[in-house]
């Protein structure tokens, strides 16, 4: 009798451990080169006077020596006419999947761009908005069975206040086979490193999983996917952290706080695979358009929350111009040009790439630091944690409030000698210690 019931838990044990590693594992690692990365998207037609690749190439030197890893480039290819939004239309209303828009140059000059872009160590995705096309993309004259139709046969939009696309019908899988088919071609062609797919959880996974195994079966690719959901890692290496960002909206308006975001973090370690990255980020082209720029967002907390998004699990991303303090909400379907100035946040950003390039504890996915988080006597405003991984560690401070804090820290963790990040000043700290921090104020250590 003991026997059998020693060999049911150890039945029950071994169930548990699969189903643990099914749900904390995706079906794909990402490829090697991406674990240290940090994602910078690029704007083309904002970035630029010009607005074109040719003239995008002046700022390679500089986002190399910033550090970026990898240049997120939004949809490359040409917008359509009918039903345009705007002077110019919107990226995401593709006229044909295998060209570029003529406004932004041509296949030679994209091609050299990427070649540029690889020569400088760096990699390259591109936008790809698989869910729908232009009115008048070519698919809707020689494939009109590729779409969604409505009783009457007609093409309909995939939300109504979309009203420059057409949805895609998946339930086709001739239309798998033509997507996947222009999804390879820019990876053999013009040997770009991967995709950030719009909008990814309107489209089956499914296709995405399929989708996938053809774009590795010619290069190790980086797959970002414009959706939140666990799931999405079947085929996706990273997916949008919007949790996180959305609360960080939140706190600097005083909604929210310290305590929010530690159940949120924990939340989403226990939600997601082990080596899933998810994105995380104070702004991005649409938040920037439609909700507002970090200052209108996040205010005095800007660059709390800039610092904060480099320093959790697990890839930063830099949107176009936050390093020039970009203080304006960009126009989406016209040209309006990033003002470059010098800021702050140039410097800012910088050393932050630094010091995750430079940092193991700051390495993506698995490979990092798992966060320790520091007991606070002020629960409320003050989210300390500290990260480590071989001889590397952080040890970070936020206070989340607009409001000067007196607390004390206590942990095994903060024990050590370590040098200030931002000031260089060497300090030591035992178990318990006593902090000030002013309002919206945060502390670095390293070691």
């Amino acid at each position: 009798m003991r026997a059998l019931i020693k060999s049911t838990i150890l039945l029950f044990l071994f169930y548990t451990a699969i189903l643990y590693s099914q749900k904390h594992s995706s079906s794909n690692s990402p490829p090697d080169w991406s674990y240290n990365k940090t994602i910078y998207e690029v704007n083309t037609r904002q970035i630029t006077k010009e607005g074109t690749f040719k003239a995008f190439e002046k700022h390679l030197p500089r986002l190399k020596e910033m550090g970026v890893g990898i240049l997120w480039l939004m949809p490359i290819h040409p917008i359509g006419a009918k039903n345009r939004k705007g002077k110019l239309g919107s990226y995401y209303s593709v006229k044909d999947y295998k060209t570029v828009n003529p406004e932004f140059g041509t296949m030679k000059e994209f091609k050299a761009l990427v070649d540029k872009i690889h020569k400088l160590g760096m990699y390259v995705i591109i936008d790809w908005v698989a869910n729908h096309t232009a009115w008048d993309n070519n698919w809707t004259i020689e494939h009109p069975e590729f779409y969604t139709q409505d009783s009457l046969g007609n093409f309909i939009p995939p939300v109504p206040d979309w009203s420059d696309v057409t949805d895609l019908n998946y339930d086709n899988k001739e239309l798998w086979a033509a997507m996947i088919n222009a999804l390879t071609f820019w990876v053999k062609e013009y040997d770009i490193d991967g995709y950030r797919c719009d909008v990814a959880g309107m489209v089956p996974i499914e296709f995405w999983i399929e989708a996938r195994k053809e774009l590795d079966k010619i290069k190790p690719v980086f797959m970002l996917a414009e959706w939140d959901t666990p799931e999405m890692h079947k085929a996706f290496d990273m997916t949008y952290d919007w949790g996180t960002h959305k609360l960080m909206n939140t706190i600097a308006k005083g909604e929210k706080n310290a305590e929010d975001m530690f159940n949120n973090l924990n939340e989403d370690k226990n939600n997601y695979p082990q080596n899933a990255f998810r994105m995380q980020f104070t702004s991005n082209h649409d938040e920037n358009t439609w909700n507002g720029t970090v200052f209108e967002r996040l205010g005095s907390a800007a660059k709390l929350f800039a610092v904060f998004s480099f320093l959790i699990p697990d890839m930063p991303l830099i949107y176009t111009g936050q390093e020039t303090g970009l203080n304006k909400r960009l126009a989406f379907f016209d040209k309006d040009e990033v003002e470059w100035k010098k800021h702050e946040f140039q410097k800012l950003y910088t050393h932050l790439i630094k010091l995750k390039n430079n940092n193991d504890a700051l390495i993506n996915g698995e490979r990092g630091g798992k966060i320790a988080w520091i007991n606070s006597t002020d629960k409320k405003n003050i989210l300390a944690f500290s990260r480590t991984k071989n001889k590397d560690k952080i040890f970070a401070i936020f206070n989340f409030s607009n409001k000067a804090a007196e607390f004390e820290l206590d942990g095994e963790s903060i024990s050590g000698t370590y040098k200030s990040y931002f000031t260089g000043k060497v300090e030591t700290f035992s178990n318990k210690e006593k902090f000030k921090l002013k309002h919206w104020e945060f502390r670095v250590f390293v070691k």
